[in-house]
């Protein structure tokens, strides 16, 4: 017993530190990915004079949404060409190539002349960065979330779900940041210079991401010899596990994205200092980087649809209520309070949600099937969110609510999904 029991310390020691940097290795790209999207939506209002100065404040903050969204139409593109990239050539070959490209992108946006200093070429330059960081986030969560679980598929609840509690960590630093700076700084230093100071921190995160990936390997080596095209088996075989991948992903990611959204809503809807809706970010990511995980872990317990239609429902019945508390009595505890709330929910339907999709596909064309759902998804009811909801903001019926009707549709979706898969045992 004394000679076995250290051998078996040593490899338990081996094993926890093996699973810290895959999670580390796959993480820090997501969540340069998130961090770089979060800023950008946080820092809407500030983005929109620099860059695209209009004389209705609407319209311009129009302008930086429709850019904001227009960057995710390329997401399906780059979840398309780099999973097949790493179904053929490995997990880790895309993910090295996916974080060199964000990295690239958002320097370029923390260095960018403002349109008062060149002019038309300013905000063309920052939908072609938009454009290159879209395309290399279509290809981060396909392969990652590949990585994870085939290194680990007796927990991929676990293990998966660090994909999103990388992006709550994210978010809040994204959230935290404005916090800081709409707090210590005079509105014109913020507006002048101060809105590149986040971009600037992330263009840090980059290097250490490209090292740490550097030094993990495959779980499993890339195929030999010539394979069927991965595309085309997704596209032929496997159309109905991508829309419902997309079903089960909608909810979540509005509910995402509203929350970036909400320093804008803050503002703009309830007339209330930025600060508000950053501090209820920071709540609702928090959340997120905490639950996440632990929702994960359950869900390798009691199986994923069962965990998630529970909280696709208890989001079903608290949508509306919350927007008519916030739209009725806007203060700032009550926004805080609300926005966590749906942080909460939003987290524990969020945990289980990777290895869900991931168990849909086939591990020969996990990564692009991964790669092409999720980012449909995520432009369909995410990327495109904070327009939507802009947009149905200025029709008198709706107004204020309109987060909330465009929230509780998603969910329905959602749970549509989630019953289907259920019903046909698929995860």
């Amino acid at each position: 017993m004394n000679l076995t029991t250290p051998l078996n310390t040593q490899a338990d020691v081996a094993t926890k530190k093996n699973i810290t940097k895959l999670i580390v290795a796959t993480s820090v790209g997501n969540a340069l990915e998130w961090y770089d999207i979060s800023i950008y939506a946080y820092f809407a209002v500030y983005l929109s004079k620099a860059f695209f100065p209009a004389n209705d404040p609407t319209t311009s903050l129009l302008l930086t949404f429709g850019s904001f969204g227009l960057s995710f139409l390329v997401r399906p593109i780059g979840g398309i060409m780099l999973g097949a990239y790493a179904d053929r050539h490995g997990r880790k070959a895309s993910l090295m190539l996916s974080i060199v490209l964000m990295t690239l992108g958002t320097l370029a946006l923390a260095l960018m002349p403002t349109y008062a200093s060149i002019g038309i070429v300013a905000p063309i330059a920052i939908i072609l960065a938009r454009l290159v960081q879209g395309f290399s986030a279509g290809g981060e969560f396909g392969s990652s979330t590949a990585f994870l679980v085939e290194h680990m598929p007796e927990r991929r609840g676990f293990v998966a779900s660090w994909q999103f509690a990388s992006q709550g960590v994210s978010g809040l630093l994204g959230a935290g940041f404005g916090a800081l700076l709409t707090s210590l700084m005079s509105p014109e230093d913020l507006q002048s210079w101060g809105w590149r100071l986040p971009f600037l921190f992330g263009v840090l995160i980059g290097p250490v991401g490209i090292y740490i990936r550097n030094h993990v390997d495959d779980a499993t080596p890339p195929p030999a010899g010539k394979q069927e095209s991965p595309v085309r088996e997704v596209f032929a075989r496997q159309k109905l596990a991508t829309i419902l991948a997309i079903g089960a992903l909608a909810v979540s990611t509005a509910v995402n994205y509203l929350i970036v959204y909400m320093p804008t809503y803050v503002v703009k809807t309830l007339s209330l200092p930025p600060s508000v809706g950053f501090m209820a970010s920071f709540a609702a990511q928090t959340a997120v980087a905490l639950l996440a995980p632990i929702a994960g872990m359950v869900s390798d317990r009691i199986g994923r649809t069962t965990h998630m239609i529970l909280f696709a429902l208890l989001l079903l019945v608290s949508i509306f209520p919350a927007f008519l508390l916030l739209t009725g009595k806007p203060t700032p505890t009550i926004i805080l309070l609300g926005v966590l709330w749906l942080g909460v929910l939003k987290s524990l339907y969020y945990g289980p949600l990777a290895a869900l999709m991931s168990e849909l596909f086939p591990p020969a064309t996990r990564a692009t099937g991964l790669g092409l759902s999720y980012n449909i998804g995520v432009t369909l009811f995410g990327g495109m969110g904070p327009a939507i909801m802009t947009w149905m903001g200025g029709f008198a019926p709706i107004g204020e609510l309109a987060p909330g009707y465009y929230l509780t549709a998603v969910c329905i979706l959602s749970l549509c999904a989630l019953f289907t898969i259920r019903r046909m045992r698929l995860a």
